[in-house]
């Protein structure tokens, strides 16, 4: 089963997500009296109170990113794809999917305890599912595969789940260390990964080649 179509649907998914996001970026509020609109001057200062938003923005704005390219990068490797990759692949863009909802209620509400948590439970979720569509694909692959190769034992998708976990829980004790977290695990994600570049550069395999 070719793979394109798989691809083009999470490129566009994506896009939508990262489009419904910034749509929450509203403009100060005007002031409102006796069914007429009043506005003073526009400042920067009006801005401070949407720093909030912006940032939580930001931060999925990344995460929006880091799972675009490196869903990317792995495809450049995978060859085939079965009925149960499909599968795995929407239950990775139904978690993604719940990230703009997520961000506007953090955002919303001054990176407050239970929103930063439950942000930090859709990103747990978005991880497992990555995991688990990337062991899907593995199935679906020879043992020395390139993406096989490519993958390896993938510890930053490891530790990633785990400190998204120790996030969670800690956020009960200060919020700012769940969201401190957050951004750690973006930053893990932002250096950048040659794996799948290197394994491409190298070509087929000699196996594969026949």
């Amino acid at each position: 089963m070719g793979k394109g179509r798989l691809e083009a649907f999470t490129d566009g998914v994506m896009a939508i997500i990262i489009t419904i996001m910034v749509l929450e970026l509203k403009v100060p509020h005007e002031i409102q009296a006796l069914g007429l609109k009043f506005s003073h001057e526009p400042h920067l200062a009006d801005l401070r109170d949407l720093a909030p938003v912006f940032i939580s923005y930001v931060l999925s704005f990344l995460y929006a990113g880091i799972y675009w390219n490196n869903h990317h990068h792995l495809f450049q490797v995978v060859r085939k794809v079965s009925g149960g990759v499909l599968w795995a692949n929407l239950h990775l863009l139904f978690w993604l999917s719940l990230t703009p909802f997520t961000t506007h209620w953090m955002g919303g509400n001054d990176f407050a305890t239970w929103p930063v948590a439950l942000y930090g439970f859709v990103l747990l979720c978005c991880a497992i599912a990555y995991y688990i569509l990337t062991r899907a694909l593995l199935a679906h692959h020879a043992s020395d595969s390139p993406l096989a190769r490519a993958l390896g034992c993938d510890f930053k998708g490891k530790i990633s789940i785990v400190i998204y976990a120790a996030a969670i829980g800690l956020t009960f004790v200060s919020r700012w260390i769940g969201v401190a977290l957050y951004f750690l695990v973006a930053l893990i994600w932002l250096v950048p990964d040659r794996r799948v570049e290197r394994i491409v550069a190298e070509g087929p395999s000699e196996k594969e080649g026949h």
